[in-house]
């Protein structure tokens, strides 16, 4: 919860350079997933073994992919860069003004990924082949592996986080009346990457 008083979900993640891009796109659409109300066709995605559930949408797709590459692309070349990927919900509420009504858009709820991309050290250098630069690889390796467990175990609570979210009381009760249902999302919605603070794509 932020000071405005929004509901504000935030899911802090640490990336690698193999899976960042797959558990980005992940992460996006398992938030449409359970923020869109109109007809959906669902789909999952397999992430570093965790399941994660999905919009089968062109344009929701393409939506996802170019946030994921504009995302990238302000990461790419760092040794240890930040970014934040927010999707922010509104709805239309009348606006009266003296000479005219009207709506405006008001949020309702919005959606937090603060990513951290981390490039092993190990990954760059020229080093000859020697038992140390082997038991260096064997240590990263290792390291690897442990933070991809970790990036997995992380994943599933995220996804457990936006359950029970969304099925509380107070995730239903943030949800404005909905008055199209036949529309893939009767909400406005806006998509916003930024890396370190910098907005991009």
């Amino acid at each position: 919860m932020n000071n405005s008083g929004l509901p504000t979900i935030t899911i802090e993640l640490i990336l690698d350079r193999q899976t960042a891009k797959d558990v980005l796109k992940g992460m996006l659409h398992a938030i449409f997933f359970h923020r869109l109300f109109g007809p959906i066709k669902p789909q999952t995605f397999e992430v570093l073994d965790v399941t994660i559930p999905a919009v089968s949408d062109q344009e929701t797709e393409q939506l996802v992919d170019e946030k994921v590459d504009a995302f990238w692309k302000g990461l790419e070349g760092g040794f240890s860069k930040r970014g934040q990927a927010t999707c922010n919900y509104s709805g239309n509420k009348p606006k009266k003004n003296w000479f005219s009504i009207g709506e405006e858009e008001v949020p309702w709820e919005q959606w937090v990924i603060n990513a951290e991309l981390r490039q092993p050290k190990t990954e760059k250098g020229e080093l000859p082949i020697t038992l140390t630069r082997a038991l260096s690889n064997l240590f990263y390796y290792s390291d690897r592996e442990k933070a991809r467990s970790a990036l997995a175990s992380t994943l599933t609570k995220a996804i457990h986080t936006m359950i029970t979210h969304t099925s509380s009381e107070k995730g239903r009760a943030a949800v404005p009346p909905i008055t199209d249902a036949n529309t893939i999302s009767p909400f406005p919605f806006k998509i916003i990457v930024k890396v370190d603070n910098v907005e991009v794509g």
